[in-house]
């Protein structure tokens, strides 16, 4: 539960939210919320801010219709500030940008990778290399891992690094394509990695 009366700007503001996308686990940005904003998020699913600016609760795209849409919600060890992954329906910015935060690069750009991988299975586009790939099958699709695999090493053991990054960043496309041909995904891959480490 979390304490509004432990924060300095708790008669007003309320506490920090931080939302990060539930994906790619960019942050998009930072917000508060008083206790009203709370009940509100909890109740409805889309995230509700207490605005400094506006003085009043104010949800997440009310106008742009880009709302946030809870997927996890966790409170801090002190009870005073909030965390939110949230799938993010357009850009989080009112400068238009998918975070408010310029950072040089996505650096989760992997999970970004997958979630274009995922459209491209739900959303089939006619002539695409994904949808080429598949209606080869499974054995095509894992021969090709095997292949990138290959000129990986080739590529570590003779080549210049430029080449060597090209070829590397082959073997994990066709790596992510392979775990969602097989219905899996880099998660299940981070979790295996996260349990052999304890």
């Amino acid at each position: 539960m979390v304490d509004f009366g432990k924060t300095p700007t708790s008669g007003g503001w309320g506490v920090p939210v931080i939302i990060q996308d539930y994906k790619t686990l960019e942050v998009l940005m930072l917000g508060y919320m008083n206790a009203e904003a709370l009940e509100k998020t909890q109740a409805e699913g889309k995230v509700t801010f207490f605005s400094r600016s506006k003085n009043r609760l104010w949800t997440k795209g009310e106008t742009s219709n880009n709302f946030l849409y809870v997927k996890e919600l966790f409170i801090d060890c002190d009870n005073d500030t909030i965390l939110i992954k949230a799938d993010a329906a357009g850009p989080t910015c009112h400068t238009g940008s998918r975070s408010c935060f310029k950072t040089e690069f996505n650096q989760n750009f992997i999970f970004e990778l997958e979630n274009i991988i995922t459209d491209r299975y739900e959303n089939p586009v006619e002539g695409s290399y994904i949808n080429k790939m598949r209606s080869k099958g499974l054995n095509k699709i894992a021969q090709k891992v095997g292949e990138e695999g290959v000129e990986t090493v080739i590529a570590a053991l003779a080549e210049t690094e430029e080449e060597l990054i090209g070829e590397a960043s082959d073997l994990v496309f066709h790596l992510l394509f392979l775990l969602k041909e097989k219905g899996l995904s880099i998660q299940d891959i981070a979790k295996k990695l996260e349990s052999r480490h304890q």
